[in-house]
C-alpha cells in the first residue's frame, strides 16, 4: 500500500497469496514494490574534548600553567576517541573544560585586578599633584 497522500499511477495488481508462484502471464511488473527500511537509534555523540578553547587559553590566557594543562587534557580527550574510548574521552574532556573555565576566571579577575590598580593608582598621582599645587603656587617667569 502506498503512504497516504502518494498515489500510484498503475493500476492495482492482483492479490496473490503469499509464497506461491506466479502465473505464466503475470510479470514482476504488476506486482506491488515494497521497500524495506532498517531504523537503528543514532549513535551517541562523541565526547567534546574542548581542543580549540583550550589552545586559546594556552596562547592568550596562560595563568598558572593552566591552558597548557588543559590543551594536554585536551589532546589525551581527543586520542581516546580516535581509538574509541568514550568513557575515558569523557573524563579527559571534562577535566580540561573545568580548567579551561578555572584559567578564564583567574584571568578575568587578573583584568578586573590590573584595571582597579591603574584607576587607583591615577587618582592618588592626580590627588597628590593637586596637593603639590595648593603648597607650591606655580608663580610665573621671574
Amino acid at each position: 500500500p502506498a503512504p497516504a497522500g502518494m498515489e500510484r499511477s498503475r493500476s492495482p495488481a492482483p492479490a496473490l497469496p503469499p509464497y506461491e508462484p506466479l502465473a505464466e502471464e503475470l510479470g514482476m511488473e504488476g506486482l506491488p514494490q515494497s521497500t524495506v527500511v532498517s531504523v537503528e537509534p543514532a549513535p551517541p555523540p562523541p565526547p567534546r574534548d574542548h581542543l580549540a578553547w583550550s589552545l586559546c587559553m594556552t596562547l592568550y590566557a596562560n595563568v598558572c600553567c593552566l591552558g597548557f594543562l588543559a590543551l594536554v587534557f585536551s589532546v589525551k580527550s581527543r586520542d581516546r576517541k580516535v581509538l574509541g574510548d568514550y568513557s575515558g574521552a569523557l573524563s579527559y574532556g571534562s577535566t580540561a573544560k573545568y580548567l579551561n573555565i578555572t584559567a578564564l576566571l583567574l584571568n578575568v579577575f587578573l583584568i578586573i585586578l590590573v584595571i582597579a590598580l591603574i584607576a587607583s593608582g591615577t587618582i592618588a598621582v592626580v590627588s597628590l599633584f593637586n596637593h603639590e599645587q595648593e603648597y607650591h603656587p606655580f608663580l610665573g617667569p621671574t
